[in-house]
């Protein structure tokens, strides 16, 4: 497993001293010379404070947004210097999950499954879209809409979507946050079995600690750099680890 400030030959994502600065009059430094890899068939959640760099870092590990420097890499591809096209091949092997759901309202559950694949000109795979909906317990609902749906069922949708790819790597920005507990707890059940069983590596940004516990390590952000990490990590852990950070 990649531990901070180290990469390792199975990273399916990394970064190696990556800075990102938003342009502004303040400059505001988002990242600072952050390096640390994500492996397959591990879990990973992202914490820190308010401010800290989580999702900033997600978005630079998934190409969603570049770094001022440093390097970023998925499935052994730099992406930092890519442009569209080129930077969709180089996500294929992404799945991401928000916590805003982001379906397609007009779209049947079916078609949000499959509209990745039809982005990246890949042949859909309805076969596929309809084995992962039944594993999120969806089966009957794929000609459903979204609005049809309830929260947690749309949040499974997006969990089905982003699997349907065979995805190396699921990056998830607080997939639980709008969520109650219970279904909160079936969303992370997927992505454990994500890990477990189909060998992804999952990247979570969360706030709540037994979210977190979940994971395999946490790896936790304090004023854009990493601050430690946990592994094997309790909800109790997790939680005074926070308590520790944002009182500095």
């Amino acid at each position: 497993m990649a531990t901070m400030g180290t990469l390792t030959t199975t990273a399916v994502a990394d970064l190696t001293d990556v800075t990102k600065v938003y342009a502004g009059p303040t400059g505001t430094r988002a990242l600072d010379h952050v390096t640390v890899g994500f492996d397959r068939g591990t879990f990973t959640a992202v914490m820190g404070p308010s401010g800290s760099g989580k999702s900033t870092l997600l978005h630079c590990a998934a190409g969603l947004d570049r770094p001022t420097s440093g390097r970023v890499r998925l499935a052994g591809t730099e992406i930092g210097g890519l442009r569209e096209p080129a930077l969709t091949v180089a996500r294929r092997g992404v799945g991401f999950v928000f916590q805003s759901f982001n379906l397609v309202a007009a779209l049947t559950v079916e078609q949000n499954v499959l509209l990745p694949q039809r982005l990246a000109g890949r042949r859909p795979d309805r076969r596929r879209a309809r084995e992962v909906l039944a594993r999120v317990g969806l089966a009957g609902k794929e000609k459903a809409l979204p609005g049809q749906l309830s929260g947690g069922q749309q949040q499974r949708v997006a969990v089905a979507r982003a699997l349907a790819g065979r995805p190396e790597v699921i990056f998830g920005d607080e997939p639980t946050g709008a969520l109650d507990l219970t279904t909160g707890r079936e969303v992370l059940g997927l992505l454990r079995h994500a890990v477990d069983s189909d060998g992804a590596a999952v990247v979570m940004v969360t706030h709540d600690p037994n979210a977190a516990a979940w994971a395999d390590r946490v790896v936790f952000l304090a004023d854009g750099q990493l601050a430690g990490e946990e592994s094997a990590p309790t909800a109790e852990q997790v939680a005074a680890r926070m308590t520790e950070l944002s009182a500095r």
